[in-house]
């Protein structure tokens, strides 16, 4: 597997997002205390912390065992760096280093040179699926919330300026690239499974997880106009029994127990807005549940507003995002279902169980235990 000029720039451009993304999301937080709007301003800002400061201890605890599993001490300049919420940067820096040196420098050498080039491509791929899954972790954890915030201050308030409809679109970019970077790291890092391929499977897989998010961010900004410790209350189970859910299935992402502890609490929070295959099993049963009840949980959120509308809530926009909600989910059930039937990489293979992190591997990475779908 050959780490590519195309996948160099790929990177550039992720990373170009990550900031961007950080940028909008401090400067909404500016602006809310700057406005006077407290509230919104501590939980703007408490998203992006929680989210920021739960993938700096993966990283760190990833630096570690790759400095372990080389024979390196722990450097003590990596535990300040991801205090200081450089984490992510560190390891951008490394691994386009890294990779420029192989896309560009190395391309045109002799084949005298083609297994230690090979060595070389997997470590970069390596470096680079590690930072894509820290990203996803990041969307999911910080993005999510964000998101749904900043719809409920659209709604509530019938407009917004500038800076939050800036959020709105760079934290759908973000949720739409990571998801989509992530799978295609993922499957280039693990040499026994399929690639991603072409630009209709990945459009399909994207618009799937877009429109199925979409819809349940809208259902859930609704629920919260009809009553806040209600929605709350639903959020908090939800991230519960995804928890129950990830120490049934016993994970083994983490090598110590408190950080496997805390993959469980993330991966129960992701569980919240999208479907994640975590162990390896055969998940037509799990998904198929998963969907339903958020079919129904959507469903039962928009009749409760039709048979009792809210005065709190402008009425002239119930309507369309009714409308929205039940398109984005059909839609993204509709694009779920050609992606499996039709694009999922091992749909000529003869399986059981779903491609999944949990699996064993020839090879030896860290990666071989990534949740993917």
């Amino acid at each position: 597997m050959k780490y590519t000029k195309r996948n160099f720039m790929m990177s550039v451009l992720g990373i170009i997002i990550y900031i961007t993304d950080l940028i909008v999301d401090i400067w909404v937080s500016v602006k809310f205390f700057h406005e006077g709007q407290y509230v919104f301003g501590i939980l703007a800002l408490s998203f992006m912390l929680f989210g920021t400061l739960v993938v700096q201890c993966f990283s760190y605890s990833w630096f570690r065992a790759d400095l372990k599993k080389a024979g390196q001490e722990s450097q003590h300049c990596f535990l300040l760096l991801h205090c200081l919420q450089g984490g992510i940067f560190t390891r951008y820096w490394f691994a386009l280093k890294k990779g420029y040196s192989i896309a560009f420098k190395y391309s045109s050498r002799s084949n005298n040179f083609m297994e230690e080039q090979d060595d070389q491509h997997k470590e970069v791929i390596d470096r680079m699926t590690d930072l894509s899954m820290l990203r996803l972790f990041e969307t999911y954890l910080e993005g999510c919330p964000q998101l749904i915030l900043q719809l409920y201050i659209l709604l509530e308030h019938g407009q917004a300026n500038f800076s939050q409809y800036s959020a709105i679109v760079v934290s759908c970019c973000a949720i739409s690239w990571s998801t989509v970077d992530y799978q295609i790291s993922l499957r280039k890092s693990l040499p026994d499974k399929n690639l991603l391929k072409g630009f209709c499977p990945k459009v399909t897989y994207l618009f799937y997880k877009l429109f199925t998010l979409l819809s349940w961010m809208l259902s859930v900004v609704l629920l919260l106009f009809l009553n806040i410790k209600i929605a709350l209350f639903l959020l908090l189970l939800l991230w519960i029994l995804g928890i129950i859910w990830a120490f049934k299935n016993q994970t083994q992402f983490c090598t110590s127990i408190s950080m496997e502890f805390l993959y469980r609490i993330v991966i129960g929070f992701l569980l919240i807005f999208t479907f994640f295959n975590i162990k390896g099993h055969n998940t037509r049963c799990p998904m198929s549940c998963y969907y339903i009840i958020r079919v129904l949980a959507t469903l039962g959120i928009l009749s409760v507003f039709w048979v009792f509308p809210l005065s709190i809530f402008n009425a002239d926009y119930f309507i369309p995002i009714s409308i929205t909600i039940v398109l984005t989910l059909l839609l993204g059930i509709l694009f779920l279902i050609v992606y499996y039937g039709t694009f999922h990489p091992n749909r000529s293979k003869e399986t059981k169980c779903d491609e999944i992190d949990g699996k064993s591997v020839k090879r030896d990475c860290r990666v071989r235990h990534f949740l993917m779908e």
